[in-house]
């Protein structure tokens, strides 16, 4: 099947106008679609425009640069969400003072968020999305864009070495990459089964990655008190998190690999998940 070019027309169309929209406010739904945009129009640069050229790259270390800014921002909306859903009356003093440090750090980073994108920086992304836009190269098919989506994913699958956080938290961001290359790929029937299967595995390790880094924090506000019933009850919940990341991870190997050995054997977390965060905050 051939793959569908409005689609990828779009992507970029899309990020374009959502750029307007985070100049006026850093609403949590302003960061999180240009954040989805900028990593979808990443995705197809770095995979479609054949032989990078200076511009295209200093387009995709802008979009890196400022997509972490907001990752940070969604970090913390999704951390005060989680928290304020969690039923702790024995500790509803220091989940009000942890509440606090995340809303005070997410008002801290929508002013550094809001203070990147000024009329000068959204006029030059503007013109390098343009610019790499006109210079997509379109595979011939959706089987031809599928393997060059799913290479990576199945290159990380051939090691058969035990599963660490480090590991699983690399899936979700070769995944997540994978998945947006498929979504381009129009009605076919494959690649509408492999984005389901991506998208699965995206959100239950992300979920994971959000409670770790909810846990995290609230470790170093309270300084790893021991006694705490709110880290206690945060620890666990990650924990748990974490073994659905890994149930729904190799159910995903197995169904792209079918043929090969899926090593079972994992990895207990560690707290405080140093490793992972390290990896989240270079990919995020």
């Amino acid at each position: 099947m051939p793959v569908d070019e409005a689609k990828i027309r779009a992507t970029f169309q899309k990020l374009n106008r959502q750029l307007s929209k985070l100049t006026e406010t850093a609403s949590a739904s302003n960061v999180h679609k240009f954040r989805t945009y900028g990593r979808r129009v990443e995705a197809l640069v770095e995979e479609l425009v054949p032989g990078l050229k200076r511009k295209d790259r200093r387009l995709l270390k802008q979009l890196a640069r400022l997509r972490k800014k907001g990752g940070k921002v969604r970090d913390l909306d999704v951390q005060i969400a989680a928290l304020r859903g969690l039923k702790l009356p024995q500790e509803a003093g220091r989940k009000a003072q942890l509440l606090r440090v995340l809303s005070d750090d997410r008002t801290s980073r929508e002013k550094k968020l809001e203070k990147a994108f000024d009329k000068q920086q959204v006029s030059q992304l503007r013109k390098g999305l343009k610019r790499s836009a006109a210079r997509i190269d379109v595979p011939n098919t959706t089987e031809e864009l599928l393997d060059r989506a799913m290479r990576p994913v199945l290159q990380l699958g051939a090691n058969q070495r035990p599963l660490t956080e480090k590991r699983v938290h690399q899936y979700r961001i070769v995944g997540k990459r994978a998945r947006y290359l498929a979504e381009v790929a129009g009605d076919d029937p494959h690649a509408k089964e492999l984005i389901e299967q991506l998208k699965r595995m995206q959100d239950v390790i992300g979920d994971w990655h959000d409670w770790l880094k909810l846990t995290e924090r609230a470790e170093e506000v309270f300084d790893g008190t021991r006694s705490s019933a709110l880290i206690a009850a945060l620890r666990n919940i990650t924990r748990a998190k974490y073994r659905q990341s890994l149930d729904v991870l190799v159910e995903t190997r197995a169904a792209q690999t079918p043929r090969k050995p899926i090593s079972t054997e994992i990895s207990a977390p560690k707290l405080p998940y140093r490793e992972a965060d390290r990896v989240a905050s270079a990919a995020a």
